[in-house]
């Protein structure tokens, strides 16, 4: 009998993303603690980051914080984030905050090394690239790595596809 496997991957939800920015773009137009304050949010280098302007440092952090609770309704991880502070530019605080897509080879050796550590003993962990290849000759054995993953606190947001 063939392995069976699947595939760790760390992806976005960009049509998610985006109806999350809406949202909050919306809420900050109809909100009275946000009247002229200037608070803005946008796509900034093609759906890669975010950015947010105010004309307060706490108005800025606060728009992050409505985003920041529509991705979590929309069913998206907040370890995607990676929010600088914000920086005053002119008369305004920009504050950018990138998405993090794709697991780099520090985080996939760290995985990797989990697995092979804490993990049945037959499975195999392959890195390809931005994702992870586990395979065993058992299921079960799969059920049990994906259960440990999801039970460990990584910086990153995983997604697991391709289970066969």
């Amino acid at each position: 009998m063939a392995d069976s496997s699947f595939d760790i991957v760390s992806k976005i939800d960009h049509q998610e993303a985006d109806n999350a920015l809406n949202q909050t773009l919306k809420e900050v137009g109809h909100r009275f603690d946000f009247k002229g304050t200037g608070a803005t949010i946008a796509w900034s280098g093609g759906q890669k980051a975010i950015e947010i302007k105010a004309n307060s440092e706490e108005r800025a952090n606060a728009v992050l914080e409505v985003f920041k609770e529509k991705l979590i309704k929309r069913g998206l991880s907040l370890k995607i984030l990676d929010a600088d502070e914000p920086k005053l530019s002119g008369k305004e605080y920009r504050l950018v905050v990138t998405l993090k897509e794709g697991i780099d080879q520090e985080h996939a050796k760290k995985i990797s090394k989990i697995i092979r550590d804490e993990g049945p003993k037959g499975v195999k962990a392959q890195i390809q690239g931005e994702e992870l290849r586990v395979s065993s000759k058992k299921r079960d054995e799969l059920q049990e790595v994906i259960a440990l993953l999801k039970g460990k606190d990584l910086e990153i947001a995983l997604q697991f596809s391709n289970y066969r």
